[in-house]
């Protein structure tokens, strides 16, 4: 290799090497304003060093430059010369500097108005003088050697901004390269990876999909082979069994006899070369099987790529509102599909602004509260199965469903009915609506109600979920929840009719067959009992548009689950579960179907339509969703005693459908100590329970001059005229029989009490 040639080779290196280190670094900078500062420090202060030392035999001075008085500055912050703050400021800026001088390598040389300006504000702060562009030791551009054959060239790593469509698949760091002539470190020629275009990458997964299917097809004909050869087989016994009965012939029946045993001969090499070319095709499907498994694991992209750029971008907006954080990045290790990057990162980005904007308190007021000036945001991933776990948290001030509320009837998304009716988990939920804003005033971060709309809108897009819990005051989580990748995925194959269709594993529960005595009516809905909590029960064919519904006595259902919301989807049969290559929808019949994700070519010559959990579900919810009209709009507190789980779910699902919401007690005598430490609005109560049952129950609420004025309700399987008696002397405000219990029922008794 000629000079130039190597030398351009060099700086190619070099620039996709530093602009790795300048994220590093970057992460350094902002853990010396962290009590672990001095490592800290160190560790920016020997990257520093190193691409100093690079930069300047590349002829690259400007950076060099730049390189030798952040090395300055830090070294007055760590000597307690200079505010950390103040220095952490100038030393990010100045990292933005070299990553424009890498974009810039003819600037990177002799240095620029923006370079020079950034070099003088350097060294002011550090009380240093500015080192001259090119150090008169040395040349600008030294004379290159080539490097030692057992040097191999480190691989270069991609940068860690926003990856361009084009962008090549990240692989692990490499180290810096070493100096021209310098043999490499160990760990340098024991790095054996190389960077690969993603198109390519693309190209080779759909081949392994499109393989795994043809190898699939390849088992059903050696299936079908073998069925030839077995009948072939048969016929030939039924020719000679024929023949010896016919043939007298004496040379005839030697020509049978050789026949016969021609026919031995080539029933065995068939049988031969039918369990030989099985085995071949069982390793070839293996070995092909584990090709796209590799090809899917070489299209991640460690989450250091969308994680590591957060804490500076963090910093810096919580500085703008004079807030204080320190977040904390975990698990950066685990792996993302390349073409999920993007839309992680956009929703990422809305989570963090949220989190600073309206989670963080101002320091006075975390101070007030009794909470450390610093607010914490943490930033953690890990990976189950095929699905990846995004969570932010934040030990803000928590969201509060009630001024949810308020603030979706003053912008008019609610009227003051709808959002009294609003459970809990509805109430904040109201956060994903578009222009949902809890900010009267709109300013750069917020106020728009742009934000959580888009989050949802874009992880439920790629067949993920997102869930959010908050503890007032405390904390908020917004976990997010979303297939690890999306060229390969496990799915379920259900049939409908003669079709076949896919849902994908991770968001299937269960599949099971329901008894009617499984099946009950909530608010005129159907739903079935499933792990001890009621599910919607929803026939899927009409659902989709097609013919049929349950057929059965006891349909095949499918229970899926998206977030915490849950539906048994009855179908027609059950195909089989595998792994098969996602393509996404062409041609005008399907694009733009409503709850279709992609499609899956199946080895009989089949196209199975992959069904699209999130859109599913939301058809569920609005089926579900009963019409409160009219109906009681109080929003009442409820205690629900009863030793029955199954009972305890059912009668809850009731109540909460009437816009109320509900604790429970597994006993009469748990009940009793919680009516007495909580007020509430009305009691529901069985009578059968251990330690104290209803009858009791109600007398002693009835006895006592503080409780005796909330009304209570026997709930009970005992409908005798005596039972009723005993209830109402007890001092039961009403009494209703659990077999006729309905919404309408339970609706109009409390309202008549309440």
């Amino acid at each position: 290799m000629d000079t130039e040639a190597l030398k351009k080779s060099l700086l190619t290196k070099f620039v996709e090497v530093t602009q790795d280190r300048l994220q590093a670094i970057q992460l350094g900078i902002l853990d010396l304003e962290k009590p672990e500062s001095e490592r800290a420090a160190e560790a920016v202060a020997r990257e520093l060093h190193t691409m100093k030392g690079e930069a300047r035999m590349l002829g690259l001075a400007a950076i060099g430059q730049l390189a030798h008085c952040c090395e300055d500055l830090l070294k007055a912050e760590r000597d307690k010369k200079v505010d950390v703050r103040a220095a952490t400021d100038l030393l990010l800026h100045a990292c933005d500097a070299i990553s424009d001088l890498l974009d810039d390598l003819e600037a990177a040389k002799e240095g620029s108005d923006a370079s020079n300006e950034m070099a003088g504000k350097l060294a002011a702060m550090a009380g240093a003088p500015i080192p001259p562009l090119k150090p008169p030791s040395r040349t600008a551009s030294p004379r290159l050697k080539a490097p030692a054959a057992s040097a191999p060239v480190p691989a270069p790593k991609p940068e860690l901004a926003p990856p361009p469509e084009s962008a090549p698949s990240p692989v692990p760091r490499p180290s810096a390269p070493a100096p021209a002539g310098v043999p490499a470190r160990a760990e340098e020629r024991t790095d054996r990876s190389i960077r690969v275009n993603v198109e390519i990458l693309d190209a080779l997964g759909l081949l392994a999909g499109d393989l795994l299917v043809e190898s699939a097809r390849a088992g059903l004909r050696t299936d079908d082979i073998q069925g030839l050869f077995a009948r072939f087989s048969r016929l030939g016994d039924n020719l000679l069994k024929l023949s010896e009965h016919e043939v007298v012939d004496p040379k005839a029946r030697e020509q049978v006899a050789r026949l016969e045993s021609d026919l031995h001969l080539l029933r065995d090499d068939a049988f031969r070369f039918v369990r030989t070319h099985a085995d071949g095709s069982n390793t070839l499907h293996g070995n092909l099987t584990q090709l796209a498994d590799h090809v899917a694991e070489a299209r991640l992209v460690p989450l250091a790529s969308v994680f590591e750029a957060f804490p500076r971008a963090a910093r810096e907006l919580a500085h703008a509102q004079n807030k204080h954080i320190e977040m904390v990045v975990e698990n950066t290790n685990a792996g993302v599909d390349r073409s999920l990057v993007a839309d992680l990162r956009d929703a990422l980005v809305h989570l963090l602004r949220n989190a600073i904007d309206h989670g963080i308190e101002g320091p006075d007021t975390r101070s007030t509260l009794g909470k450390p000036e610093t607010g914490r945001v943490l930033l953690r991933a890990r990976v189950d199965g095929d699905m990846l776990h995004v969570e932010v948290e934040d030990d803000g001030r928590g969201i509060d469903p009630d001024r949810l509320r308020a603030a979706a009837v003053h912008k008019r998304l609610l009227t003051e009915a709808q959002a009294a009716a609003l459970s809990e988990r509805e109430a904040m939920e109201l956060i994903f609506r578009a222009g949902f804003s809890t900010r009267e005033e709109v300013s750069e971060t917020s106020g728009r109600g742009v934000g959580m709309d888009v989050v949802k809108r874009k992880v439920e897009g790629l067949g993920g979920s997102v869930a959010v819990t908050s503890r007032i005051g405390r904390s908020t989580t917004v976990s997010l929840r979303l297939p690890q990748s999306l060229a390969l995925m496990r799915v379920l194959l259900i049939r409908m009719g003669d079709d076949v269709y896919g849902m994908p594993a991770a968001d299937v529960e269960a599949v099971a067959r329901f008894r009617p005595e499984d099946r009950l009516e909530i608010m005129g809905s159907l739903a079935v009992m499933h792990r001890n909590r009621p599910v919607t029960m929803v026939a899927l064919g009409p659902l989709l548009g097609l013919n049929g519904g349950p057929r059965f006595e006891r349909p095949p259902c499918v229970v899926v689950r998206h977030g915490e919301d849950r539906a048994a989807l009855v179908v027609d049969g059950f195909v089989d579960e595998r792994e098969v290559a996602v393509k996404p929808v062409g041609g005008d019949f399907m694009k733009g179907a409503p709850f279709v994700s992609g499609s899956a070519a199946l080895e009989d010559g089949r196209i199975a339509v992959l069904l699209h959990v999130p859109d599913i579900m939301t058809e569920v919810r609005k089926l579900a969703r009963p019409v409160t009209e009219g109906a009681q709009t109080k929003r009442l507190k409820v205690l629900l005693v009863d030793d029955s789980p199954i009972a305890r779910a059912t009668e809850s699902a009731l109540v909460r459908a009437l816009g109320h919401t509900v604790e429970e007690a597994q006993d009469g005598e748990d009940g009793w100590s919680r009516i007495q430490a909580t007020q509430y609005d009305l009691i529901l109560t069985d009578v059968q329970m251990p330690r104290l049952d209803g009858f009791s129950l109600t007398r002693r609420i009835k006895q006592s001059v503080e409780l005796s004025k909330i009304p209570v309700v026997i709930l009970s399987s005992l409908a005798s005229p005596e039972d009723k008696r005993r209830g109402l002397d007890a001092g039961a405000d009403a009494y209703l029989i659990k077999g006729e219990l309905g919404v309408e029922s339970l609706a109009l008794t409390i309202d008549r009490l309440t």
